[in-house]
């Protein structure tokens, strides 16, 4: 009996250390700067949740009063690999705000990543910038900061538009395609799902895309490549079919993969004609 408890304890540890492993962001820091592109900047710390703070970089393109945009990257990634969208919204007039999520580029870990904890840290942008400048704000997010951002402009009242970038549709699709590309029994996979809820303090409903959208105030563009195969258009289409056809729009790129900023660049007026749209 006794040998048998020590040995589903074992397995259960085994169980946790793997997911939490299997689930780890990989950290890369930052190879260029705004100063790259020609932009002039100032790197401020913004204060996030748990004491702790986040490594960003604040565009000014000397407007007084101009509208603000806080740009979230995905997982893995950090603020640097969002400049090529940054830079033609800053020459549009726009202040940016760039920030590398917790446990990303450079800003301090905090336990586990999360799309949630993403969502806590774009709105730690929105409320650092409501502090230093008087203009309005819009997020704009790419993979899981395209998520996050739906999720955090679904709590609040103060966002003037939101652009979503090849965000998925529910993590628990998306989850259950990632366990069944490494073969994991359908059991395993369950009780994984079900853990991660439990880990992140959330049900995978709640805190949906294709739920999260309907509770946006504010007007939602939405951006995938049809290339993508990360998250695949079908998650994209999904999302549409949730969204308000009065006030949120949409924009499918040709051939853009789902790291293709490039080619989401090269749609940059499509944007920024958005963004001045929404006020």
């Amino acid at each position: 009996m006794l040998w048998g408890l020590l040995a589903l304890a074992v397995l259960a540890t085994g169980f946790v250390v793997a997911i939490h492993f299997g689930f780890k962001a990989p950290r890369v820091e930052e190879t260029q700067e705004p100063s790259d592109f020609g932009m002039n900047f100032r790197q401020v710390s913004v204060p996030t949740a748990h004491g702790k703070t986040l490594y960003g970089w604040w565009l000014v393109p000397e407007s007084e009063g101009a509208p603000n945009v806080v740009l979230l990257h995905g997982w893995g990634a950090n603020a640097g690999i969002m400049l090529p969208l940054a830079a033609p919204l800053y020459r549009a007039g726009f202040n940016v705000l760039l920030v590398d999520a917790r446990g990303h580029g450079r800003s301090p870990a905090d336990g586990y990543s999360a799309m949630p904890k993403f969502a806590e840290d774009a709105g730690a942008a929105v409320d650092w910038l409501h502090k230093h400048s008087n203009g309005s704000v819009a997020l704009m997010g790419h993979s899981v900061g395209a998520a996050a951002v739906l999720l955090e402009a679904s709590r609040r009242d103060d966002i003037t538009a939101v652009i979503s970038i090849a965000s998925f549709a529910h993590p628990e699709a998306l989850m259950q395609r990632w366990l069944a590309k490494l073969r994991i029994p359908r059991p395993i996979a369950r009780a994984v799902l079900r853990y991660i809820e439990w880990v992140i303090g959330y049900r995978f409903d709640a805190i949906a895309p294709v739920h999260t959208i309907r509770q946006v105030a504010a007007p939602v563009l939405l951006v995938h490549g049809d290339a993508d195969r990360a998250v695949p258009v079908s998650d994209f289409e999904e999302i549409t079919a949730s969204r308000d056809p009065v006030k949120d729009e949409t924009l499918l790129v040709g051939g853009a993969h789902h790291g293709s900023i490039d080619k989401i660049e090269a749609h940059a007026d499509v944007l920024v004609r958005f963004l001045k749209r929404a006020g």
